[in-house]
Parts: structure tokens; sequence; C-alpha cells
């Protein structure tokens, strides 16, 4: 039986959304200035970025998150995760079975907590706000070039992405539903093939717009 032990759900609202980098996390800070409407919301948002980025550190802060959290979403993104697995020593646990490892006890286990893949990385949700590319990516760099054919200036960085009157959000607002039609045609993580490209933003996208209004 899935567990969720904490708080009653329906008095307090509240969401986390675990991270293993600063990008998503601007990213996430400029979707909730824009979209947030003060008169109305009535739910808090939490962007959390471990302190440690170990696969089992976000693992285990995704748990304890989710005793006192509505609903907790991990972004996960599969470039390191595939390029650690590519240099594991013979013998050892591969970075991937781990992960697989975790989403199966999670979705089996934990009711309000919902894994989200991106592969190679968050720039690949970026890119498809410009154009249905889907395409074996050899890493988040290679993500990264084919992105600065829109965002010429792109750089991961906080003065970049929370820029006052042109950060990321706000410059990709106006492309934001060709990204998640994008976005959904690269279908859903499996376990089968786990380096398929893929994107599975628009679920946490669309959830965050009607909690924030």
């Amino acid at each position: 039986m899935k567990k969720h032990k904490g708080v009653n759900l329906e008095f307090k609202k509240t969401y986390a959304v675990v991270v293993d980098g600063e990008t998503e996390g601007f990213y996430l800070q400029m979707l909730i200035k824009h979209e947030r409407n003060n008169n109305k919301s009535i739910v808090k948002i939490d962007p959390k970025i471990p302190q440690r980025k170990r696969l089992k550190d976000q693992y285990d802060k995704v748990k304890e998150l989710a005793e006192n959290y509505t609903l907790v979403y991990w972004i996960v993104d599969l470039d390191t995760i595939i390029k650690e697995t590519r240099e594991a020593r013979k013998g050892d646990k591969k970075p991937m079975t781990e992960f697989i490892e975790y989403r199966k006890y999670i979705e089996e286990k934990i009711d309000n907590v919902i894994i989200l893949v991106n592969n190679p990385c968050l720039e690949y949700w970026f890119l498809l706000h410009f154009e249905n590319i889907y395409k074996r990516f050899n890493n988040c760099a290679s993500a990264e070039r084919d992105l600065k054919k829109y965002l010429h200036d792109y750089n991961k960085n906080k003065k970049y992405f929370t820029k006052q009157n042109n950060d990321i959000y706000k410059r990709l607002m106006p492309y934001q539903e060709t990204a998640i039609k994008n976005a959904r045609a690269t279908g859903k993580f499996s376990n089968s093939n786990p380096k398929d490209t893929i994107c599975e933003m628009p679920q946490l996208i669309l959830k965050l717009k009607v909690l924030l209004n």
C-alpha cells in the first residue's frame, strides 16, 4: 500500500519541487513570479535544491519532503546519470539502475511524489519552445548549442535567468504552448529505454499554472 504521512491535505496546500541545479530553481522562481495571482493563490510552492547533488541525496530529500507537503515533484535530468553509468566501474551499481529502483519504489509506495524526467536536461525543454526536435543528444552541452540558435546570449547563471523585464520565463512565455505540444510528443520515460530523449516538463508547468491562479 502506498503511504503518505504528514499533515491533513485538505487544509494545508503546499508543494515542493526538488531539482538538482540552480538553473531549474531560477526558472521555477520566475514561473511563480509571472503566473501567481496574489488575490487568489492559496498555495505555497518551494523550489528545493539539495545541498549535495548526488542521486541518493535527492531521493532522500524527496522522501523527507513527502512527509509534510501536499505534493512533491522531482525533476531529474538524465545527462549526468547516463554519463556516470557509462563511466561506472565493473561490479559497481550503475546510477541508472539506482534511479530506476528509486523511481519504482516511489511509484509503488509514495502517492504524493511525481517524478519528471528530462533527457538530456532542462535546456531541451527550452529548445522545444522553438523547434520540434527529437534526436539523441550526447550531453546537455549539445542541447545548449542547439538552443543558442534561438537564444544567442543564453547563459546558465542567475543574472541571465532572472534579468528584470527580460527573465528566462518571460522570454519563453510566447512559445509555451508550442513547447508543451512538442514535449508531449516525446512520450514518457521508459525503464526499458532509459536513454531515449524525453521531456516531461508539461505536467509540472500546467499544474503550477492552475495552482497559482
